[in-house]
Parts: C-alpha cells; sequence; structure tokens
C-alpha cells in the first residue's frame, strides 16, 4: 500500500521545483535496481522534508537580533592554553566565540605553556604562541569570516587620538541598541495584547518589563556617554577655541527629558491592562517617542563626528595624554566598563568590537582590564550574549 501511493505521486514530486533539491541526491541506481522499494525510501525522505519544512523554527524576538551575522560551525575544533583570568588570553576567547569555531578552553598556568598571560592556540597540527596580535592575525587567516581586523593601515589610525575612535564606536553601539528598541516598540504595538512568536518573551506584562530593562541600560550607557563628552572631550576643544561645544551641550541638554519621558512611559504601560484601550495608545506612544529619541541622537552623532570630533587631531594632544583621556573615559563611564560592558559590545559589529578591546587592553590599570575581558569572554562562553540573527548597518 505504502509503495503503491508514493509510486502515483513520486513522478510529479520529482519534476516538482519546489521539492527537486530534496531529491536530485537520491541514489537512482538504486532506485533502477530495486523500484518497489525505492519508491517507498523516497516518500519517507520525502515525509521527513515535508514534515521539516512544516515545524519552522520560530523568528527571533527584536531584543535578540544581533548585529552581525554568524557563520558555519564546521570547522575543526581549536584548543586554547592560558590564563583564565589573563586579558590577552580573553582577548583570544572572544575572537574566537566571533568565529564560531569549536573552542576548547584549557586554563594553564604553567611556565611553559600559556605563562604569565602568553597563551598558546592548538588548531590541528598548528601550534600558535606570541603577542595577541600575532594569535589574531592567525585566526583571521585560518577562519576568515567574520572579519575581526580592520584594513585600515596602522599608520593612518594612529593619527586619529583614541579618544575619538573610543567614542565614535560608542556611537555604533548606541545607534543599534536604539534600532532594536524601535523595532520592538513598533512590534509590540502593532501586536497589541497578542504574544510574540518568541516564548521566551513571556505575556505581554512580562514583555514589557524585559523591554524596560534593556531600556534602562542603553540609558545608563548614553547618560554616561554624555557624562563623558562633558568632562573629558568638550573641555579640550573650549579650552582650543571658546565655543565650539556650545551647540553639542545644548543637545545633551535638550534629549535629557526626552529620555527620561520615555522611562516613566515604560513604566505605566506596565501597570496598565494588556489590549486595553489606554495600554495600546500607551505602546503608538512609546515608539512615536522612541523614533523621536533615534532622530535626535542620529543627527547629533553625525554633527559630532563630522565637525568636532576631527577637531581633537587638531589640538595635538600627546600620546600620553591621549591614553590619560582613554583612562579618564573609563573612569567616567564605570557602569559602562562594568556590568554593561556585554551591552556595549553587543552593539557592534565583530571587528569594531574586537578594536574597543583591543583600545581598552592599552589602559595601565591592567587588574581592571583582564577583569572586564575575563568576565566578558565568561559570559560569552556561557551562552549569556545574544544569538546573533540579522547584520545590522554600521
Amino acid at each position: 500500500m505504502f509503495s503503491w501511493f508514493f509510486a502515483l505521486w513520486y513522478p510529479f514530486l520529482r519534476r516538482h521545483s519546489l521539492f527537486g533539491c530534496r531529491f536530485c541526491s537520491l541514489n537512482f541506481e538504486f532506485e533502477a535496481l530495486h523500484p518497489e522499494v525505492s519508491y517507498s525510501l523516497s516518500g519517507i525522505r520525502f515525509l521527513i522534508s515535508v514534515m521539516g519544512n512544516c515545524f519552522r523554527k520560530p523568528k527571533k524576538s527584536s531584543a535578540e537580533i544581533a548585529p552581525f551575522d554568524y557563520y558555519s560551525r564546521g570547522s575543526p575544533p581549536v584548543k586554547l592554553y592560558g590564563s583564565p583570568s589573563g586579558a590577552v588570553t580573553s582577548y583570544i576567547r572572544v575572537a574566537l566565540h566571533y568565529k564560531a569555531v569549536s573552542l576548547h578552553f584549557i586554563p594553564f598556568e604553567s611556565t611553559t605553556l600559556g605563562a604569565a598571560d602568553k597563551p598558546v592556540l592548538q588548531c590541528g597540527s598548528d601550534t600558535i604562541s606570541g603577542s595577541a596580535e600575532t594569535l589574531l592575525q592567525y585566526i583571521e587567516a585560518k577562519f576568515p569570516h567574520p572579519p575581526l581586523l580592520h584594513r585600515v593601515c596602522s599608520l593612518q589610525r594612529e593619527r586619529y587620538p583614541a579618544i575619538v575612535l573610543a567614542t565614535t564606536l560608542q556611537h555604533k553601539s548606541m545607534t543599534w541598541h536604539l534600532q532594536r528598541l524601535v523595532r520592538w516598540a513598533e512590534d509590540m504595538a502593532t501586536r497589541g495584547a497578542r504574544r510574540t512568536v518568541d516564548p521566551s518573551m513571556g505575556s505581554p506584562r512580562m514583555e514589557v518589563r524585559k523591554f524596560g530593562r534593556s531600556y534602562s541600560q542603553l540609558l545608563e550607557v548614553m547618560l554616561e556617554h554624555a557624562q563623558m563628552e562633558e568632562r573629558i572631550i568638550f573641555p579640550i576643544l573650549e579650552k582650543a577655541d571658546r565655543g565650539l561645544s556650545k551647540a553639542a551641550n545644548e543637545e545633551h541638554a535638550r534629549d535629557l527629558p526626552i529620555m527620561n519621558g520615555i522611562k516613566e512611559e515604560i513604566k505605566s504601560i506596565g501597570v496598565l491592562e494588556a489590549g486595553s484601550a489606554p495600554y495600546q495608545e500607551a505602546l503608538f506612544d512609546l515608539s512615536a517617542r522612541l523614533k523621536t529619541l533615534q532622530e535626535h541622537c542620529k543627527q547629533h552623532f553625525e554633527e559630532e563626528e563630522r565637525e568636532l570630533l576631527p577637531l581633537l587631531e587638531a589640538v595635538e594632544l600627546s600620546k600620553e595624554w591621549e591614553q590619560s583621556m582613554v583612562e579618564q573615559c573609563m573612569e567616567v563611564m564605570e557602569g559602562t566598563h562594568s556590568h554593561l560592558f556585554q551591552f556595549l559590545i553587543e552593539g557592534l559589529l565583530p571587528r569594531d568590537s574586537m578594536q574597543y578591546l583591543e583600545m581598552t587592553m592599552r589602559c595601565r590599570d591592567k587588574g581592571r582590564v583582564a577583569t572586564i575581558l575575563c568576565t566578558l569572554a565568561s559570559r560569552i562562553e556561557a551562552g549569556s550574549m545574544s544569538t546573533p540573527e540579522d547584520h545590522a548597518p554600521t
């Protein structure tokens, strides 16, 4: 009976373009020798393929989309020997995470292997040791995707003060997180009281609370970023030419009420009855406010990067002073570089995040740097970092 049923339908399915790719791999020689069996086998394979297509994976919510794609995990396993508390070892662990390789990290404090935060990498017959730059270049050559190294030459990169790089990368991360929240708010407003396709979001009220936590994280980063500019960057520009940063300061003051208003709006939505008219109206209002903030931030960041930050090059700061500014940045943005560091890094493309980590490693407080990177690497390997799905614009 089973063979008769698929004998009837199999010629049609063989010709059907939708399933042609499924059948091109069948063993047709076997079919010719055993036609009564081949129809059954083909039917079973067809049922499996169709059932697999019917049960599609649920779409990720906007809360889980990260700004880069993952690539195939079919790469050879990699062993990494190194200090579990070392900055360089943690830096390489993060790099291997981005490459999506099968990593076996082996903590090692010996004087001969992985000593003094000098990790050793083993991949197949290759054994590589040396500086962070040496290891990263090997990883980049062995696993090209996604790219972790910028193509800008080191001489060109050194023309710009490190604080400019730090500020620009922070802009990128905040822009991406804000875009994610705008899309998420639009999705909630469109759905109303209906639940998201992602069961991990829970009920509408639970989803609003998660949205609120995510926005609070972004708000803290944005406020610390503004304080960093006002305390470190703007005074230097004002000293060189009074009035240069007046417009930027005014924009900071303009957007603060909007940012705080969004926070209060989220709190009010959390106590409203899901699906009610006030609930729906509040969601649309939240979406509109976030879009306004997004437009202001986009304009503000572009103006700073185009008109203000390039002037720091003209100030002709010494290398020591430039490095001091980066360390002051980490002190002022203490929350961003501690419990929110993973949040900051998640908003960057792999090559941008590695550039930010490299800049962080240059700071003189090596103990603090090691703690930051080790915590990041451990959280990523534990799976607490968002699963990348979509590629967002830089």
